[in-house]
């Protein structure tokens, strides 16, 4: 016997396949909706049919866009002898706020992964080899994630472009700005080392 009327245990169940949203998690954001004005539930849902209607891959960089090309790549601003490599589009986000890059973007969808079934041909890295062959990249800045999965996709990428004259560069990684080198793990703070850089 279901413990909550047909509607709320739909709603929680459908929540909680959202990631990061557990059962209690997906219970208390059911009951904030049902408590809260209809307007904001409609509002919620009208949301959600719109991006799933209207939002698309670009045809270019694979961003998240309503238009054939994303913002971004129509933008004649953009260095575009420089491509980002990241794993989702919300990586997107985050590099944009520091407002320290002007170049493209390309969206790989994931990383390398072996063990979970993620093999090259289940990212777009052929997709992001064709364009440094078609619109004559000099950089590919690989923002992969510091993890075993980022680090081998970004490997592989360096490899498959190798013999194209672009450069590969990858981002720096270290200790946070306002870290203090106790709390560090021996992997942060050896590419810390490794990274150093003249003052």
């Amino acid at each position: 016997m279901a413990t909550y009327a047909r509607p709320v245990e739909r709603l929680i169940t459908e929540l909680s396949k959202l990631p990061s949203i557990g059962p209690k998690s997906a219970q208390r954001i059911a009951f904030h909706i049902v408590r809260g004005p209809g307007e904001d539930a409609y509002g919620l849902a009208e949301a959600l049919r719109e991006v799933k209607d209207r939002i698309r891959p670009c045809k270019r960089c694979f961003n998240l866009t309503e238009e054939e090309e994303c913002d971004i790549c129509r933008d004649a601003r953009r260095d575009a002898a420089v491509i980002c490599a990241v794993e989702d589009p919300y990586d997107i986000g985050s590099i944009e706020k520091t407002g320290e890059y002007r170049g493209l973007y390309h969206v790989l969808g994931g990383s390398l992964s072996p063990l979970d079934g993620i093999e090259p041909e289940d990212l777009r890295i052929a997709e992001l080899v064709d364009r440094v062959k078609q619109e004559g990249t000099g950089e590919i800045v690989v923002a992969t994630n510091p993890n075993t999965t980022g680090e081998a996709t970004a490997l592989y990428i360096a490899e498959e472009v190798k013999d194209l004259g672009v450069r590969v560069t990858a981002l720096a990684s270290g200790l946070p700005v306002g870290g203090d080198l106790e709390y560090a793990d021996e992997v942060t703070l050896g590419r810390a080392f490794a990274g150093r850089r003249q003052l």
